[in-house]
């Protein structure tokens, strides 16, 4: 404290007085230096968060290259037991097969009769071999 701020007379009057003004300054600066060193310390504590987040992240990654290449391996091993498996199932299947003689299908019965195949033809062909008879309206075949 100074001798002006112990004797009220000796300060002056007035609204703007230059002593009032450095000294509200003064605090004003000592309030904006105090905050910089708290952002400065935020700052500091960000920049350390996302390193960290960083280095965890490409611990992330290494364990997801790691975890591919597994999962590589496992679906050729699982591709070649999948080969293995068929050819067993294979062999198995033909020692253990049932043989029946070919049967002979009953035909003597009316309403099972053996049909006889299908003649398709071109018509160019079947024209000439006589099987469309005469054709009076080409849209109509008998």
């Amino acid at each position: 404290m100074t001798v002006l701020d112990r004797i009220p007379a000796l300060k002056g009057h007035g609204r703007r007085r230059a002593v009032d003004k450095v000294a509200e300054l003064r605090r004003d600066l000592t309030l904006a230096l105090s905050q910089m060193h708290a952002a400065g310390d935020e700052l500091a504590l960000v920049k350390q968060d996302r390193d960290d987040a960083r280095a965890k992240q490409a611990e992330a990654e290494e364990i997801v290259v790691q975890q591919q290449a597994t999962i590589d391996e496992l679906r050729l091993e699982n591709d070649e037991l999948r080969t293995q498996l068929a050819a067993c199932q294979a062999a198995e299947m033909n020692a253990n097969r049932v043989t029946v003689p070919p049967m002979q299908r009953d035909t003597s019965a009316v309403e099972d009769q053996a049909t006889e195949p299908i003649d398709v033809r071109p018509l160019r062909e079947a024209a000439a071999a006589g099987l469309l008879g005469p054709v009076t309206d080409p849209g109509r075949i008998r």
